[in-house]
């Protein structure tokens, strides 16, 4: 008589992906794809009716500044693209939500627990980061363009070119505050360890000042350290975080031990 395999409750087992046929995961993914596009038609749909309160919103950093159109539909077109980036900065919960809901079944029960437990974080950071460029980045990056040769020449600034400096800057930065929560993620489920992270220190100062260059609109070094120091920052507070999750893979831990 053939014995029953015994259970694994430990959540180590098999997933809820294992068996399921391709159309179960890419339905899945088209009712996520959806919801996702759903709830950004409402928040960019909101973000509309505000539009003009967010552009006043984003021109305060930069003074008392008159911006101009040379255009006949380039105000029409900064209305829409500040819209849509609003909608994105207000669906971004529901959008990583829905990211996190579409891997879940590839998880255990308790990488489920853990990755649940880290979303509000994961917003939490693209909002700090959001701040952050609005209130620390956007101001000295402002006024150091601004300034620049203006006994030379008379700054003259297009609506479009302002406002898409701005969002990239905004949306830039606050994906980037996203570095620890990935890391730590990667570091709880085994992906790579607090020890190689400390590693490659050196390669992630380097990283930090050419995606501060990437992203900020300047090319000054006070500027642009302006973002690569909270950036290696962040990448220290993710080292120090990983000490704490870190979780060997399956076998990885088990390699080191000797047989009784």
């Amino acid at each position: 008589m053939a014995k029953t395999p015994p259970r694994n409750d430990s959540g180590a087992g098999e997933t809820e992906t294992q068996g399921m046929p391709i159309m179960v995961h890419l339905t899945e993914m088209r009712d996520r794809l959806i919801k996702s596009v759903v709830a950004l038609v409402i928040t960019t749909a909101v973000a509309f009716i505000f539009a003009e309160s967010i552009i006043e919103f984003l021109k305060q950093p930069a003074g008392n500044v008159d911006l101009i159109a040379i255009e006949l539909t380039e105000n029409l077109g900064v209305f829409f693209r500040v819209s849509l980036a609003g909608g994105v900065i207000m669906a971004m919960p529901v959008l990583v939500y829905q990211l996190f809901a579409f891997v879940a079944p590839a998880l255990t029960s308790r990488e489920k627990r853990y990755v649940f437990t880290i979303l509000p974080f994961v917003v939490f950071m693209f909002l700090a980061g959001v701040a952050f460029a609005y209130y620390v980045a956007m101001p000295p990056a402002m006024g150091f363009l601004l300034d620049f040769l203006k006994e030379q020449a008379e700054t003259q600034i297009r609506i479009s070119n302002y406002l898409d400096v701005v969002t990239r800057l905004i949306l830039g930065v606050g994906f980037i505050f996203e570095t620890p929560v990935i890391i730590m993620f990667m570091a709880r489920m085994g992906l790579v360890t607090p020890q190689w992270l400390a590693s490659k220190r050196r390669w992630w100062i380097v990283l930090a000042f050419v995606v501060a260059a990437i992203v900020t609109p300047t090319f000054d070094p006070i500027n642009q350290s302006v973002i690569a120091i909270p950036l290696i920052l962040l990448l220290e507070l993710s080292i120090l975080l990983s000490r704490f999750v870190y979780k060997p893979r399956n076998g990885q831990g088990q390699a080191k031990t000797k047989p009784a």
